[in-house]
């Protein structure tokens, strides 16, 4: 349970207001980063191979800053929703962020030529479904990546 003074556990559809926020915002910097890499090279497979690596990376890196330098990204922001760390009280670290969110990585499996769009969007939805899962089930709202991450908890701030 959180301290006194600290909101309660945010909500599965708060939560995922705020990542379908954040993953507009991604979606629009993947989109202008995939045209400048299909311009540069002329090479299908060379795109997608430099594209699915910086994307997974985007993604995660995205996540895993402002989660760790304001507890916040700009989805979770608008919907006034916070992460802490174990502690409850800070911000989680980076390493703790990366934990957290490290499922964003799956979109790596991109590189695998043919079958890695099926692969990542496997993985991506396996993740997904655990998340909705345990967030429903815990009654702190904690999904796995959460108890992965050594405890970290998403609260409603306003």
């Amino acid at each position: 349970m959180p301290p006194s003074g600290v909101g309660q556990p945010g909500t599965l559809g708060d939560r995922f207001v705020a990542r379908f926020i954040d993953g507009l915002i991604l979606g629009v910097v993947a989109l202008v980063l995939n045209f400048v890499l299909a311009v540069i090279w002329n090479s299908w497979l060379l795109t997608g191979f430099v594209s699915a690596v910086v994307t997974a990376a985007l993604n995660l890196g995205y996540f895993a800053y402002f989660e760790s330098s304001r507890g916040q990204t700009i989805g979770k922001q608008a919907m006034k929703l916070k992460v802490l760390g174990p502690d409850r009280v800070s911000n989680p670290t980076m390493e703790q962020a990366v934990r957290r969110n490290i499922y964003m990585a799956f979109a790596i499996l991109r590189v695998i030529p043919i079958i890695g769009g099926t692969l990542s969007g496997l993985a991506g939805l396996a993740s997904v479904i655990v998340i909705v899962i345990n967030i429903n089930n815990d009654p702190q709202r904690q999904h796995w990546f959460d108890k992965f991450a050594g405890g970290t908890q998403v609260i409603k701030i306003g």
